[in-house]
């Protein structure tokens, strides 16, 4: 079976940037990553790309070229990354394709999302009382695990304030100042639990990645990155997932936990052999639910794991190492690509100020988008 290499990456920093549209900072990334792997556009097969708020991604040819490469958009929530690069890891892995692309950029205007409720099937009563404020759900959900897993919410500030020490050490972070856990609890309350510094931000900027069959990878360099496996599953009946107008009587496990025990049974390893993870983090009650639907942990053991520094830098499971979806903002269409553009930077060694020590060998992502879709990949080198 064919296998796939991760051969060249790039980004645009994530923040506000003014005077740069979406799709120009997507060419940025794109022409980075061309440059990391020491090829051209024209010698790209086929690409995919997904932007939310800055137009249809395969206008990207305009500035990259007029090749006639097969270019599809992907749309997939804040998913959208992490599907791009399934598909172009399934193009190569099919037989059909050589060299893919998978590429994500967008430039989201300041303040909440705001979805349309007939965009997920919901009559106009769900936005009408809050409910598409997706604060609102975040919140809710949270409430409910810290209670049934017997968690104390003071966790919540210690994990933004990790990301936030992570981010002052990324250049391409927006949020680049450390906030200390007392600060961020005391900050604005925006939906209990959760305050103004435990919330990501809609934001801007673009990420890319080239990927080539393994055996051809030292074509384009001399150290590639491997993906062992992608997964993607959507919700089933009975899970609790944002923008869902009503709650089972059963309870179901979250597409995240489907998607995760996939990967991992893919690649033919578990998740104790993870050396670096980078996860969904839209807000801080996110990082804590889903280091236990990975399978990372188990439920209500996250508070001792980030108590004793488990979860940092230089600890046993660095989780979100360039500062997570927290201290970059969340431009939807390249923040699941961010989280593998890190994962690779850390299994080359190039880390840089906030390098996992001892070498990594294998990496995890994973992301979340509404309605309730997870996708899930696994590195090594």
């Amino acid at each position: 079976m064919t296998e796939v290499a991760i051969v060249g990456i790039g980004i645009h920093p994530f923040g506000r940037t003014d005077g740069v549209s979406g799709r120009d900072q997507g060419a940025v990334a794109a022409r980075a990553a061309l440059a990391d792997a020491g090829i051209g556009w024209d010698q790209v097969q086929c690409a995919f790309g997904g932007s939310d708020a800055a137009g249809n991604a395969d206008a990207i040819v305009n500035d990259l070229g007029l090749t006639g490469i097969e270019f599809v958009n992907v749309v997939n929530g804040c998913a959208t990354g992490g599907s791009a690069l399934t598909m172009a890891d399934r193009a190569i892995r099919s037989g059909a394709y050589d060299v893919s692309m998978a590429i994500g950029f967008d430039k989201h205007p300041p303040g909440a999302f705001n979805a349309s409720p007939a965009q997920y099937g919901l009559d106009e009563w769900y936005g009408d009382i809050g409910l598409m404020v997706t604060t609102q759900f975040f919140g809710v959900k949270i409430q409910r695990y810290l209670h049934d897993h017997d968690i104390d919410p003071e966790v919540l500030a210690l994990v933004a304030a990790k990301a936030f020490r992570n981010g002052a050490l990324n250049p391409n972070a927006w949020r680049r100042t450390p906030l200390s856990p007392e600060a961020i609890a005391a900050s604005p309350m925006v939906s209990y639990p959760l305050t103004k510094y435990m919330f990501c931000s809609p934001a801007e900027g673009g990420v890319a990645l080239v990927l080539a069959r393994a055996d051809i990878a030292h074509r384009f360099t001399d150290r590639p990155v491997y993906v062992r496996s992608t997964a993607m599953r959507s919700r089933r009946y009975g899970t609790f997932e944002v923008f869902s107008p009503s709650l089972a009587p059963e309870r179901t496990d979250g597409p995240t936990v489907q998607a995760a025990a996939a990967a991992f049974e893919a690649a033919g390893i578990g998740p104790e052999d993870v050396d670096v993870a980078q996860i969904q983090d839209t807000e801080s009650g996110a990082e804590v639910m889903h280091m236990a639907e990975t399978g990372l942990c188990k439920h209500g053991e996250q508070v001792d794991l980030i108590r004793s520094g488990a979860t940092e830098i230089g600890g046993s499971l660095p989780i979100n190492t360039d500062g997570g979806c927290l201290a970059n903002g969340e431009p939807i269409g390249a923040s699941g690509l961010r989280q593998i553009y890190e994962n690779v930077l850390q299994l080359r060694g190039d880390g840089g100020d906030r390098q996992v020590p001892g070498g990594p060998l294998v990496g995890f992502t994973h992301v979340y988008g509404a309605p309730g879709i997870s996708a899930c990949t696994v590195l090594s080198r």
